[in-house]
């Protein structure tokens, strides 16, 4: 656990009923001229983007709307994004989207300089400096990227997906608005609230553990733990999907206050090469990995049985029975939630393991953090029970 730590979060969150009200309240304050709206044609698709829109039009100030956005961007499709940006001239960021939209958005907000692109920032992500306020809205439960200072972007010639990490990606304002998550796809809701699940747990046992970061993955493991299977299954449990968007936000300050582990290392290869969904490839990897973890951080696995079972039946004695409650109990939403549990559905030859191990031995940014060190054999030994 660090002995020294801090947390930096956005200027301001607004949360609960009717939070998209605010945006006007805001642009107002922030004296707005000219407002670009990120997003992609997915979220615009679905209808969930006229909500914000009409929050920007009650303002009366000038919008455009920027969408050309694949999922799981490559960082030169981000810079063609941040490139129509710099020459719209706008003052002021609205970004509606799950965590490539928010991500590239975070990118935008600091690229507004013809000095260093998003490929200079992957190889030095301390040039970032904050050109123009951001308001992040999150469609999903789940990236945390709303008030994380990451922006994760793919690089095709490395076959992986890296993050660039400056505080100054940190949003200006959030809007966590449950209207937003309510009629999102099972798959999608499931997926991405796996993914807040891995960002709690991966927190709470990461080296870089500490009281802040503590404080908000118990809580947010607690009430993912507690409503994830209901908010995925039933369109109608607004009050779990509200705990589920509560959440995602205190994972991501988790992220912001420690870091995720080897789940997430091991990971962006995943997403790099093959293009799996970021929150489906933490999901098939989280089970495996923590039980590799198990041995060097059981007492925190213990911690987080004490907090997050209010099951009062059968109740477990020792750490070694809480810490193996734990990891069956991913194990039983994973497979609730219907997650793949091996990458054979994606079309992953067992002949590309030592490239797997050779790109996610590369992610040592993640895996300084995981509470048991991980070779190169242990790498691969995680690949072989997925493959």
């Amino acid at each position: 656990m660090l002995k020294s730590y801090n947390l930096k979060m956005p200027h301001a969150v607004y949360g609960g009923e009717n939070a998209m009200d605010n945006i006007t309240t805001v642009l107002k304050s922030c004296n707005a001229k000219k407002v670009a709206m990120f997003t992609d044609k997915g979220i615009e698709a679905t209808g969930l983007f006229s909500l914000p829109e009409e929050a920007v039009k009650a303002a009366g100030i000038e919008y455009f709307v920027l969408d050309d956005l694949p999922a799981e961007p490559s960082y030169m499709a981000v810079q063609k994004l941040v490139d129509q940006f710099k020459e719209s001239k706008a003052d002021m960021i609205v970004a509606c989207g799950g965590g490539s939209v928010m991500d590239t958005a975070k990118l935008a907000s600091v690229l507004v300089t013809d000095e260093y692109g998003v490929k200079e920032l992957l190889d030095d992500p301390g040039r970032a400096a904050k050109c123009v306020p951001i308001i992040l809205i999150p469609t999903t439960a789940g990236t945390g990227a709303e008030v994380t200072p990451n922006a994760i972007v793919a690089v095709p010639e490395k076959e992986l997906k890296v993050g660039i990490v400056n505080d100054n990606l940190i949003a200006d304002y959030v809007i966590l608005d449950a209207r937003m998550i309510k009629h999102l796809p099972r798959k999608i809701a499931a997926a991405t609230g796996l993914d807040a699940l891995t960002h709690c747990i991966e927190c709470f046992t990461s080296n870089k553990a500490n009281p802040f970061s503590d404080f908000f993955a118990l809580e947010g493991l607690d009430l993912i733990l507690n409503n994830i299977e209901k908010a995925c299954d039933d369109s109608e449990a607004m009050d779990e999907k509200n705990r589920m968007q509560t959440a995602a936000f205190y994972g991501g300050l988790a992220i912001t206050a420690s870091g995720t582990t080897a789940v997430h290392a091991l990971s962006y290869p995943l997403g790099g090469k093959y293009h799996i969904a970021h929150g489906v490839s933490n999901a098939i990897l989280l089970v495996p990995v923590m039980r590799f973890n198990e041995p060097a951080c059981r007492d925190r696995l213990a911690a987080a049985y004490d907090r997050c079972c209010h099951d009062q039946t059968n109740r477990c004695q020792s750490d070694e029975e809480k810490s193996a409650w734990m990891i069956q109990r991913l194990d039983e939403i994973v497979k609730h939630l219907n997650i793949p549990t091996s990458l054979k559905e994606f079309g992953v030859p067992k002949k590309d393991l030592e490239g797997l191990v050779s790109a996610g031995m590369e992610v040592t940014r993640l895996l300084v953090n995981n509470s048991r060190p991980v070779t190169a054999d242990d790498a691969r030994e995680i690949y072989k029970q997925i493959l």
